[in-house]
């Protein structure tokens, strides 16, 4: 058993080794491709931001325009300027801020409280203009920073596009969060944790059918040699049992022929000897050796009886039955029935077991009335003793020696052991399907 465990898990180990590492595999791989996907796609969502507020700054460009070309004074100028910018707006989060190259704030609608504030002077939380002003002298251009959204209060990721107002020292700027790009890297992340899921999921699965084909292959080839293995023991248990038949006949054969004969011989002569001398010790020779003559042939008849091989089952039955009663004591009642002849094994094997069963009634059971019944019918053929004695325990007793020789020789057979008690009843049965013995 410790090999077939050694050999199942050399065969787990590689299956089991290989699905981690293909899942480890797959995970690196799923996010390597998550993060390729995003590099591709963040610079096209950022060209599409910055041609967004190019066109929305040209917009409001060109609608201050002829105000700076007028040539009307400079402060009106720059009043309606401010006037139209604040009226140009587009979604929630999104307008024209003006500042003054020296860090003025000229116009910003969503939160005019910090209009005439000075950013440099007066820096305001989440507000980092040198950027900004720098990118403006410089001619214009696009600045990424972290603003503070106004809707929410919170700083988030922002692409601005400023221009300087020729003339007139300003810094004509808008701008949009850009933190769809968050939005898309979070939706591919989850995506790819879906699709990993799935994927290891389905391949746990083939794993865990692996597994099993694996563990089944195993349990039938356990199986498989476990019934080998049984019928080998049973066949050499019906060896043995065979053995120790052939073994018991040929001693019996030696008692009957040889011992008893010699016995008789030599009573004879005894009983000669005390006819022409009769003696107190003659006489006492003779009874000893007719005790001893009856011994040798009840000896030879327990090892082979006689009956068994002439007239039956049912015979040899029903003449250990009434030799049990002799010599027990105990009230014995028979039911057999007859039968065609037996196979020379299933008739030795029900023989040693009823002869075995009323042993131990005999011994152990202190009862007062037995009963041995023989029954036959299309399905099989039942054996069973019944006794009045005052039972025994099951559980324990099935570990017992003697059970286990009545089980043994009942299921080498192909047959089963019956058995039940109590104090007041106990029944041990013998049961035979008729393929046993047909």
């Amino acid at each position: 058993m410790k090999a077939r465990a050694a050999w199942l898990w050399l065969g787990l180990a590689p299956l089991l080794v290989t699905s981690a590492g293909i899942a480890w595999m797959l995970n690196q791989r799923a996010r390597v491709l998550a993060d390729l996907q995003l590099q591709a796609v963040e610079p096209v969502l950022l060209a599409a931001r910055r041609a967004e507020l190019q066109g929305k700054l040209n917009v409001g460009r060109s609608s201050i325009a002829h105000l700076v070309r007028d040539g009307m004074p400079e402060r009106e100028a720059q009043r309606q300027a401010l006037t139209i910018l604040r009226r140009l707006e587009f979604g929630h989060d999104g307008f024209f801020f003006v500042f003054s190259f020296d860090g003025q704030v000229l116009l910003d609608p969503r939160e005019p409280e910090l209009e005439g504030r000075n950013l440099l002077t007066q820096p305001a939380t989440g507000r980092r203009i040198e950027p900004l002003l720098a990118q403006a002298r410089a001619g214009g251009g696009y600045v990424q920073l972290p603003w503070r959204r106004p809707s929410s209060g919170q700083l988030e990721p922002q692409l601005v596009y400023v221009e300087p107002i020729a003339g007139w020292e300003w810094m004509l700027g808008t701008g949009a969060f850009i933190d769809e790009l968050e939005a898309a890297r979070t939706r591919m992340q989850q995506a790819t944790e879906a699709a990993l899921v799935d994927t290891l999921g389905r391949l746990a699965a083939l794993a865990l059918l692996g597994l099993l084909t694996l563990a089944a292959g195993a349990l039938f080839v356990n199986v498989s040699e476990q019934r080998k293995a049984d019928a080998r023991l049973r066949q050499l248990a019906a060896q043995l049992v065979r053995s120790q038949e052939d073994e018991r006949a040929r001693v019996a054969r030696e008692l009957h022929d040889g011992v008893t004969q010699s016995l008789v011989s030599v009573k004879f002569l005894a009983e000669s000897a005390a006819a022409a001398q009769p003696s107190p010790q003659l006489e006492a020779v003779v009874t000893r050796l007719r005790e001893v003559l009856g011994e040798v042939r009840l000896i030879a008849h327990d090892l082979r009886p006689p009956l068994l091989d002439d007239l039956g089952l049912a015979r040899a039955l029903e003449q250990l039955g009434r030799e049990w009663q002799a010599r027990s004591g105990v009230a014995l009642h028979m039911e057999l029935v007859e039968l065609p002849r037996l196979p020379e094994t299933v008739a030795t094997a029900l023989f040693r077991f009823a002869q075995e069963a009323l042993g131990n009634v005999e011994r152990h059971a202190i009862a007062n009335h037995v009963r041995l019944v023989m029954q036959v019918d299309g399905a099989g053929l039942l054996l069973g003793i019944e006794d009045d004695g005052i039972g025994f325990d099951v559980v324990a007793a099935r570990q017992g020696l003697g059970l286990l020789h009545l089980r043994e020789r009942i299921e080498n057979l192909g047959g089963q052991l019956q058995l039940e008690s109590r104090a007041g009843h106990t029944r041990v049965a013998a049961y035979l399907p008729r393929t046993a013995w047909t």
